[in-house]
């Protein structure tokens, strides 16, 4: 099972929620449940994500 580091990633960038929550066009519940790891962003959006936090995919997630 994968651990999201999500959470831990978007407090470390200059960014806030509520930018990445519009350039995802995504609810506040959803990012949260991809912080918590309760879900998972497609693989699309969790392309998009690493390159607005400017790191890889890899990283968003622990194994």
């Amino acid at each position: 099972m994968l651990k999201s580091n999500i959470g831990e990633l978007i407090k470390q960038s200059k960014y806030k929620r509520e930018f990445i929550m519009n350039e995802l066009n995504v609810s506040a519940n959803t990012l949260s449940n991809w912080c918590t790891g309760k879900s998972m962003p497609s693989l699309y959006k969790a392309f998009k994500l690493a390159e607005i936090l400017g790191c890889m995919v890899d990283d968003l997630y622990e194994k």
